[in-house]
């Protein structure tokens, strides 16, 4: 280990109160996955959520149980971050909602930004002159997030969907979460009930473009939402302008106590989803095919003595996503199904279309050696994907930088795990990893592949000083050389305890190494030193840092990834913050159509 004088085992990043928006917000994104709900029972230990299933017993001795549904110390933790940049830069907040809803696949962090833009402070209030006239206008930043509530794109996957817009007055109606939204002066302090902005007017306006298009209310019912839009509907007071609403959504009437109701009193004609009992196979697999039915309107219905056959499984298939047939895939092999070419076709291009790395998940409760390896073809296909998104509008070239110096004794075998599930997403033409302790190490995958970078990184052991400059140079002798209208990113895995910044900042230089921005994945045993933030400080570069820890959320390894790499600034010019934010608020603020 090298102990120079720059090195420190304590974290010393700036401390909260001297960090800027910008770099809360980089925080915020590469250091939580803000999973808020949970569909299964959990543990909350010191304010993290873990599966109570196969929790380790110091764990559960350690943790408070908790049901399904919101995980609030995370939604708290959340949207507390949100309001800290909203105070600090509300122009910040307003473009980062609208390419949190435009760009990324997040779907807690477009409940939770767009329920703070739902009640903040700028809503377009008149300015008053002296003499009471009015001046001008405020911005209506509310518009925003009622924009990002009506937003529809057909079979976007972007858009909120019903269980998204209740969640948003799910989240604001929390004890904790209205008592912030009052002291940020959102509210009345004194007001007793949760303050909801404009959900209520704007979630009964999305309900009246789905009463009078009836395509679109019949699909979301038979996608499973029915239970949802009756949710939505009683917490936004909704008066359907016929009974046809309540008939779609099965939902009888009564008159209300104050005798006011004259919609949906008269004889309903519910569309009820009947049992399938005392039907046969076959005569189910045609109801499913003339009635189009989805696989959610169909598995509770089915008798036990069917229950889901190969056959009505492959009936149900043309209403699968592609996500829904990685999810399915112990399903679909058990049952013998990976055997039609049709299928399994249809399978292939689910795993080359993989977004996440959820697949890395799902190969557990595969018992298959070639579907395995395919699913985790699935997880390399997604890094990849985010790569290219990322790197779309300019030549990026990336160098990895792996510790394995002595300090990493006990941290390196998380390094090698996050490193399998990044590495396969670059172009093997634009990558160029080495490891270092006092000698750097040039290292090439023998395949574009998880298989082959763990192959490449199977004989890294800890051991030895701590030379970041080591790696650099081994690059250069090896004559990797990056074009100068190139960008250069590079990634460091790593405790930063090596030389001083200055001194690494030096050796990029002196190997011609124009540094766009760096980033460190922090993977440590012990403490950390400072040696990559001096090189960024020294070189006058965009820093972001991310923990090893995040790469074991497989939604968030691709948006770690995109943050990472999105829009670096061009060489030579100086930046304080990572170009991923310059892109942020290049995002169009969202307007209401």
């Amino acid at each position: 280990m090298n102990t120079d004088a720059n090195t420190s085992s304590q974290d010393t990043r700036l401390p909260e109160a001297q960090r800027g928006p910008a770099e809360r917000l980089l925080e915020l994104v590469l250091g939580g996955s803000a999973h808020l709900w949970h569909n299964r029972p959990g543990l909350d230990v010191q304010g993290t959520w873990h599966p109570a299933q196969g929790a380790r017993p110091g764990l559960v001795s350690l943790g408070t149980p908790v049901a399904p549904g919101l995980f609030v110390p995370a939604a708290v933790k959340l949207y507390g971050q949100l309001l800290d940049i909203y105070r600090l830069n509300t122009e910040l907040l307003a473009h980062f909602a609208s390419y949190a809803l435009t760009q990324t696949d997040w779907r807690d962090l477009k409940v939770a930004t767009c329920a703070l833009m739902l009640v903040q402070a700028h809503a377009g209030q008149p300015v008053r002159e002296p003499d009471g006239g009015v001046a001008f206008h405020d911005d209506d930043l509310r518009a925003i997030g009622e924009a990002m509530l009506l937003h529809y794109e057909r079979k976007s996957t972007r858009m909120l969907t019903p269980k998204a817009v209740l969640r948003v007055a799910e989240l604001l109606e929390v004890p904790e979460i209205a008592r912030l939204n009052r002291a940020a002066g959102f509210a009345d302090p004194a007001g007793h009930k949760a303050p909801l902005g404009r959900w209520k007017a704007v979630a009964t306006r999305w309900l009246r473009m789905r009463e009078q298009n009836p395509a679109l209310l019949h699909g979301l019912v038979k996608a499973g939402y029915k239970h949802t839009l009756r949710a939505i509907a009683r917490k936004a007071g909704y008066k359907p302008l016929t009974q046809a609403f309540f008939e779609v959504l099965g939902w009888k009437q009564k008159q209300a106590a104050t005798g006011h109701r004259t919609v949906g009193l008269g004889e309903l004609r519910l569309l009820k989803r009947e049992r399938f009992e005392g039907l046969s196979e076959a005569e189910i697999c045609e109801r499913i095919e003339h009635e189009r039915l989805s696989f959610k309107e169909v598995v509770g219905r089915l008798p036990p003595d069917v229950g889901l056959t190969p056959a009505i499984l492959a009936a149900l298939l043309p209403s699968l996503s592609s996500k829904d047939l990685l999810v399915m895939t112990p399903t679909l092999e058990e049952l013998g199904l990976m055997a039609d070419p049709d299928i399994r076709a249809r399978w292939d291009e689910a795993v080359r279309a993989a977004s996440d790395q959820r697949a890395l998940h799902i190969v557990k409760n595969v018992r298959g050696p070639e579907l395995q390896a395919k699913l985790e073809e699935a997880s390399d296909n997604a890094a990849r994907a985010a790569v290219k998104e990322a790197t779309a509008e300019a030549d990026v070239r990336v160098m990895f930088l792996i510790d394995k110096s002595g300090s990493m004794q006990g941290a390196i075998e998380q390094s090698k795990e996050a490193l399998t599930r990044i590495l396969a997403g670059f172009p093997v033409d634009k990558l160029h990893v080495a490891s270092f302790d006092t000698v750097g190490t040039v290292l090439k995958p023998k395949a574009a592949s998880r298989l082959g970078v763990q192959h490449m990184l199977g004989h890294l052991q800890a051991g030895g000083g701590t030379v970041h400059g080591a790696a650099v140079h081994a690059l250069h002798r090896a004559g990797v050389w990056v074009p100068t209208d190139a960008k250069l990113i590079v990634i460091v895995v790593g405790d930063e305890e090596g030389e001083a910044g200055e001194q690494l900042a030096r050796t990029f230089r002196d190997c011609g190494y124009t540094v766009s921005a760096l980033a460190l994945i922090v993977s440590m045993a012990y403490g950390r030193g400072r040696s990559v933030r001096g090189c960024a400080s020294a070189l006058g570069v965009p820093y972001s840092e991310v923990t090893v820890d995040q790469f074991s959320d497989p939604y968030q390894v691709t948006r770690v990834l995109r943050t990472l790499m999105e829009a670096p600034v061009a060489p030579g010019q100086t930046a304080t913050v990572a170009g991923w934010v310059e892109r942020v608020m290049r995002t169009p603020l969202l307007k209401v159509a």
